[in-house]
């Protein structure tokens, strides 16, 4: 077995975001909203599905920006009001196992040397086996579905 631990984004990223009129919000292709039904809102920060009424907001996201091929970028929900998680190890946030998990493995050149797609119930087992493979140094999970980015997940011991 392989361990791992994901971690949320820094919430410090996106806390002054937060302040911003609408207006200024757009500009950057960010977008305000607000939970209205559960299990539909994922936060990158705290790793939790928004509870309804949570203030959100949608926006793009570097979330590879390594000099590779593989830089790319995409739409992320972050709460207001939330700090960093960083998981238990070897344990996926809930939201997770309610989703379908693309999984993408990148070595320390930042490059994908293997990828998955899995029911976000079996994503442990997934992971374990994308680090069975010494040339993996870490993963992104994302949501299958409309490619949003997950997580990180990181090698542990």
């Amino acid at each position: 077995m392989y361990s791992y631990q994901l971690t949320g984004l820094d919430h410090r990223l996106f806390e002054p975001l937060f302040e911003l009129p609408d207006e200024a919000l757009a500009r950057i292709g960010a977008q305000r909203r607000t939970a209205t039904e559960a299990d539909a809102y994922p936060c990158r920060i705290s790793l939790e599905d928004a509870a309804l009424g949570d203030e959100l907001l949608l926006l793009p996201f570097e979330h590879q920006p390594a000099d590779s091929p593989y830089r790319a970028s995409g739409p992320i929900f972050v709460r207001r009001g939330v700090k960093q998680r960083t998981m238990v190890v070897a344990e996926a946030p809930s939201y997770v196992g309610k989703r379908l998990i693309s999984v993408r493995a990148y070595d320390a050149a930042h490059m994908i040397v293997d990828a998955a797609v899995c029911e976000g119930t079996q994503v442990g087992t997934e992971i374990e086996r994308c680090f069975a493979n010494q040339a993996v140094a870490y993963i992104h999970l994302h949501n299958a579905k409309r490619g949003c980015f997950s997580c990180r997940v990181d090698r542990k011991g």
